[in-house]
């Protein structure tokens, strides 16, 4: 496949969400919901608020299946960055009102907490998105707390292996503090 062509199911269900296929709707929640909630509560640390945006992601798709070009990357990546918009969007709102009702706090404040929350819903997304033999062993050493010959043996590679997938694994998560603190969107590499 060409590396400018999309893949077969993102170009389908775009073609299926603008023809108003309600099941298409469907599946692309069954398959992308968690993935939506997830990021939402990691930025806004609210279930109900969450649960707002993930509805406003799926209504937004809905109503404007054109938003999504898959030639600029996977559907994935494009819900994740429409996710993080809007729930960056609403974490400003709600603490920008906070703080005209007399709350502490600065725009400062408020910046480094949108920046914090952007990078934690990074690094989630990157977690969730990369390879499983990298997400296993980042497992087993920071979450067991096994070191990498421990690593090496509960999953049965070399030690020089298990060395390679963590250090690629940490190097992916290294970048959830970029600049731009947004989750990969269309037509970014990472």
């Amino acid at each position: 496949m060409a590396k400018d062509t999309p893949p077969r199911w993102d170009r389908k269900m775009q073609q299926r969400l603008a023809r108003g296929e309600a099941a298409a709707l469907g599946e692309l929640y069954d398959r992308f919901s968690s993935l939506v909630h997830g990021l939402a509560h990691r930025v806004l640390g609210d279930e109900t608020g969450a649960d707002r945006i993930t509805r406003e992601v799926f209504a937004h798709i809905w109503e404007h299946p054109e938003g999504y070009d898959p030639r600029q990357g996977p559907f994935r990546s494009w819900l994740a960055t429409l996710t993080h918009r809007l729930a960056v969007q609403r974490l400003r709102t709600t603490e920008t009102a906070a703080f005209a009702r007399g709350g502490e706090g600065t725009s400062e404040d408020l910046e480094r907490k949108v920046r914090g929350a952007s990078a934690a819903a990074r690094a989630d997304y990157i977690a969730t998105s990369m390879p499983a033999p990298l997400r296993s062993a980042l497992d087993l050493a920071y979450f067991q707390r096994r070191d990498y010959r421990q690593t090496a043996a509960d999953l049965g590679v070399t030690e020089e292996e298990a060395r390679r997938r963590l250090r690629l694994g940490l190097q992916l998560l290294a970048t959830a503090n970029d600049a731009s603190g947004t989750p990969p969107g269309p037509g970014r590499s990472r």
